[in-house]
């Protein structure tokens, strides 16, 4: 392996459908990434995407440290099927001091187990039947993410009252709980913005708080 500081890196352990589209999301991000699989086409296939991409055949931190994924700043294990694989490889990363670990479920049992050892765990299929669900129900809504602790990101389209005004005027963090992160306009994204900020017809923004807080500001938005 080629000597890279990996400090800033992202490592994905597992390559199917859910594991390949993340190696190429972070990748075409601009994002350095270490990916892992025993099954060598599977390798080969990210190989246009990332040049850290290897075949491990049996996960044991003697062989992840190869790879240097120990080095990396987030590791998501992506091996939902094989349960057994995926908790000893979660409890492997977990020890190796791999600061964010990130590991698939596919059953709450199977993500208890894996929160328990101090991974941060999602639901690829129903998270993205949330996701879908909250679409088909809001016109307002753009994307959607939801964190630990019912906390969500989300990007909404501004619309009605806030049209024209600051983000100082529009005070949505003390009237609805939330708080502005982002701002879009014309394809471009804005995370140091002032206070005084002004929204125009076709900004976007991405906020977070609690779910219900957000509901309520998106609703406030379609009633104005």
């Amino acid at each position: 392996m080629k000597k890279k500081d990996f400090s800033s890196s992202f490592g994905v352990i597992g390559l199917g459908r859910f594991g390949t589209a993340l190696v190429k999301t972070l990748a075409e991000s601009g994002k350095d990434v270490i990916a892992i699989d025993k099954d060598e086409q599977k390798v080969k296939a990210v190989r246009r995407y990332t040049d850290f991409a290897f075949v491990v055949e049996t996960l044991t931190e003697e062989s992840l440290e190869e790879t240097g994924i120990q080095n990396c700043q987030t590791v998501t294990i992506c091996i939902g099927e094989k349960v057994d694989v995926s908790v000893l490889t979660t409890m492997t990363v977990i020890k190796m001091g791999v600061p964010h670990v990130i590991a698939k479920a596919n059953s709450r049992e199977h993500g208890e187990v894996l929160r328990h050892l101090g991974a941060t765990v999602v639901y690829p299929e129903s998270d993205m039947a949330v996701r879908i669900g909250k679409r088909i129900i809001s016109n307002n809504l753009l994307d959607y993410i939801s964190l630990d602790n019912q906390v969500e990101i989300r990007r909404i389209q501004v619309d009605g009252g806030l049209i024209g005004k600051s983000i100082h005027e529009a005070d949505v963090r003390r009237q609805y709980g939330v708080n502005i992160i982002a701002v879009e306009r014309d394809h471009q994204t804005q995370v140091d913005f002032s206070p005084q900020y002004r929204f125009q017809a076709g900004d976007i923004v991405a906020v977070i708080g609690k779910g219900n807080n957000i509901d309520r500001f998106e609703q406030a938005l379609q009633e104005q």
